[in-house]
């Protein structure tokens, strides 16, 4: 039950991903990062802690990586 309850919770999450179109690559970014770093900290740790921690620091490095790609962008 607790795996089909975590299946269920990132078919929606990513699926809530599908209104990023109009966000700027660090805003993507760190909502892509944030989504996925929490799978992983879940899968990794299966409790609370990690989940957090894998979501802020997914979110830090999606931002990083998207803030990079907009300074691309401009040059």
């Amino acid at each position: 039950m607790r795996t089909a309850t975590q299946t269920t919770m990132v078919v929606i999450l990513c699926s809530g991903l599908s209104a990023c179109a109009g966000w700027s690559p660090s805003e993507q970014g760190t909502a892509i990062g944030g989504v996925t770093g929490a799978v992983v900290g879940n899968a990794l740790t299966g409790g609370a802690l990690g989940i957090i921690g894998g979501a802020a620091a997914g979110g830090y490095i999606g931002h990083e990586i998207g803030e990079n790609q907009e300074k691309k962008r401009q040059r």
